[in-house]
């Protein structure tokens, strides 16, 4: 039986925060909803400190940007872009439209049809998380959409370059410097200056995935993404160093970061907490990553490997590590997850930043009923259908005409009986049934 050596917060706690997040976004997307630019101005000077007449960003403004990186940093943003783009137009490549004749003139089919404006949320607040512009907005690019629109916050009371840069070269049709539930809320319900997308994509902390979860009907989402949680799945194949590391490397994400250590060795998980309390005297980035670890940290030590699939399985956590003897049982074996990393020659922030894999993932155990954004989720698939012959449609209007009398819909059947009377030549009465020609015995 699994025994948790260390515990994060409790179901109740984390209710509470969801009960206290959900009543202020509920508030400031009325706002936004009632008042647009005026509401969306106010919140951005409240809550970033970031006021000016246009949030949208001007070529002049956006060339600037770019101008300030060095060469090499723009040529490392170039190469993580080519991964990210190189991996999407392969998974792009699996979804084909489809046209088959399933009867003898009747003709079935589908087509993926991109979304006409998708909205891209760029995190940014601690951080200027230049790598979310390459996850949405490339994404959205190469799945086809026209549209898109992204917003990420200031960073240290301007424009973050390095984000700027990274949208403007993934192919964005407009940047905007904009924050939180604002942004996220002005680019759904619209304003007097921000035209309203069709599709929300992007991660964020616990006010923006609540404003996402809100908006959801309104307009499309990814999927629930933030705040950040990461697992990882080890037995002695690694040491306590390389476990630390891993899971302290998401806990830098904000005070809200679950991370989880699971392991058959008791020896293991115990020399791992040891090392998480060594690396955070020295991490630069300890403040808010001691607050994570204190709160939702949670270690918990297994009897076999096949306890510590099940157990991964009911945490169904974004971001999954595996360092075992048997990395491929666990690819095959597991179920519930944002995405995995096998093996210690890779980690999260080489899906995080570079490696080309999508970083948008299920949070919240959301991994038990949706993947990751990628380019499927900009993409709507609809179907069509034909009917060429009159003994096709014959055939059909038939048999719906009979199946539209059992549910007593007759509005139905007299859509199928007026093609079985023109088409077919056949007398069958208002509202009435088609009869068929050689019942079954």
């Amino acid at each position: 039986m699994a025994i948790w050596l260390k515990r994060g917060a409790g179901a109740q706690a984390k209710a509470d925060i969801d009960v206290q997040v959900r009543a202020s976004v509920e508030r400031i997307l009325a706002d936004i909803g009632e008042r647009g630019d005026d509401a969306v101005r106010e919140l951005s000077v409240k809550f970033d400190d970031w006021d000016r007449d246009d949030y949208r960003l001007s070529k002049t403004e956006i060339d600037a940007c770019i101008a300030s990186l060095s060469k090499q940093d723009i040529h490392d943003i170039e190469f993580a872009q080519a991964q990210v783009r190189g991996f999407a137009e392969k998974q792009r490549a699996t979804m084909t439209d489809l046209e088959v004749e399933t009867l003898p003139g009747v003709i079935l089919g589908h087509r993926h049809i991109p979304v006409n404006a998708a909205g891209c949320y760029v995190p940014g607040g601690k951080y200027p998380l230049l790598a979310s512009a390459h996850m949405s907005v490339i994404t959205a690019k190469v799945a086809g959409v026209p549209r898109v629109v992204t917003c990420a916050p200031p960073f240290e009371g301007k424009p973050a370059a390095a984000v700027v840069t990274a949208q403007a070269l993934a192919g964005a049709d407009e940047i905007w410097c904009l924050g939180g539930i604002q942004a996220v809320g002005a680019m759904a319900i619209g304003t007097q200056s921000m035209a309203p997308v069709d599709m929300l994509v992007g991660p964020g902390n616990a006010f923006v995935a609540e404003a996402k979860r809100q908006l959801f009907g309104r307009v499309g989402i990814d999927l629930f993404a933030g705040p950040t949680e990461t697992m990882v799945i080890a037995d002695e194949t690694v040491d306590g160093e390389m476990c630390a590391t891993d899971l302290l490397g998401q806990a830098e994400h904000g005070p809200d970061s679950p991370a989880i250590l699971i392991t058959n060795s008791e020896r293991l998980a115990r020399e791992t907490m040891r090392e998480v309390e060594r690396l955070l005297e020295i991490l630069p980035t300890r403040d808010i990553a001691r607050k994570a670890w204190d709160a939702w940290g949670e270690v918990i030590l297994c009897d076999s490997y096949e306890e510590m699939a099940l157990v991964s399985d009911e945490i169904a956590n974004e971001h999954v590590q595996v360092m075992t003897d048997r990395d491929d049982w666990f690819l095959n074996r597991l179920t519930n997850y944002g995405a995995l990393f096998l093996g210690p020659r890779t980690n999260v922030a080489y899906g995080d930043k570079v490696i080309g894999t999508n970083h948008t993932l299920p949070t919240r155990r959301a991994g038990r009923y949706t993947g990751g954004l990628w380019v499927g989720k900009f993409l709507k698939t609809c179907t069509f259908q034909r009917v060429l012959t009159d003994e096709a449609t014959t055939l059909v209007g038939e048999y719906c005409s009979r199946l539209c009398a059992l549910e007593g819909f007759a509005g139905h059947g007299e859509q199928a009986n007026l093609r079985v009377r023109r088409y077919g030549g056949r007398n069958v009465p208002y509202a009435g049934s088609a009869q068929p020609l050689h019942p079954v015995a």
